[in-house]
């Protein structure tokens, strides 16, 4: 048995079960940030087939990704219509940007790509999880079925994204640095303070 096979996810710190009770108190907050994260990822995915174009695969597995994220943008929308909420206006999101701050920024192209491909698998996880944390915590019973679909979707697209870096790079070298992500976000993660209004 491989070790993809004994850990799938592997994040190694649980979101703190007061986010989803912070959450709940003000559904504009969570549903705006959440809709510009659709966004965000939809855009991202756009950049990575710019950046690497001339990777048949990629393009493949990430043009489906970028239509279905900005469905999901406009999805959350409409719910905040049909709430008669308004759309927040987009926040700095300290996570994401710490995760940043871990990418390679100089050694091989290969390296850079790795790092690209893990970050963008690490966003999915952790929103699936904060996606099953919501379908399980929230008392408002749509909300919670509305959030299992957005979590089923994110573990197909999280898989994809360390399917092609397994696919572009090693496995041994690819494992080795998904443990290293992993070790990273947690440290992110005890630095962070649970905030209701922020999907991550």
């Amino acid at each position: 048995m491989s070790n993809w096979q004994k850990n799938i996810l592997g994040l190694q710190l649980p979101t703190d079960p007061r986010w989803v009770d912070l959450a709940s108190i003000d559904l504009a907050d969570i549903l705006s940030d959440h809709a510009w994260c659709e966004q965000k990822a939809a855009t991202n995915c756009i950049s990575l087939v710019q950046r690497y174009s001339d990777k048949q695969e990629l393009v493949n597995e990430l043009m489906p990704i970028v239509t279905e994220e900005w469905g999901h943008f406009r999805q959350v929308i409409q719910e905040l219509r049909k709430r008669q909420l308004p759309l927040a206006k987009q926040r700095k999101d300290e996570y994401v940007n710490a995760l940043l701050n871990f990418t390679q920024k100089g050694g091989s192209e290969e390296g850079r790509l790795l790092d690209q491909l893990l970050l963008c698998a690490l966003i999915e996880a952790r929103s699936c999880e904060r996606f099953k944390r919501l379908s399980e915590g929230l008392d408002d019973e749509y909300l919670q079925q509305f959030y299992r679909r957005f979590m089923e979707s994110e573990a197909g697209h999280y898989r994809t994204f360390i399917d092609l870096a397994r696919l572009y790079i090693d496995e041994e070298t690819v494992w080795q640095r998904w443990q290293q992500w992993l070790d990273y976000e947690a440290g992110v993660m005890q630095q962070l303070t649970p905030r209701g209004d922020r999907m991550h």
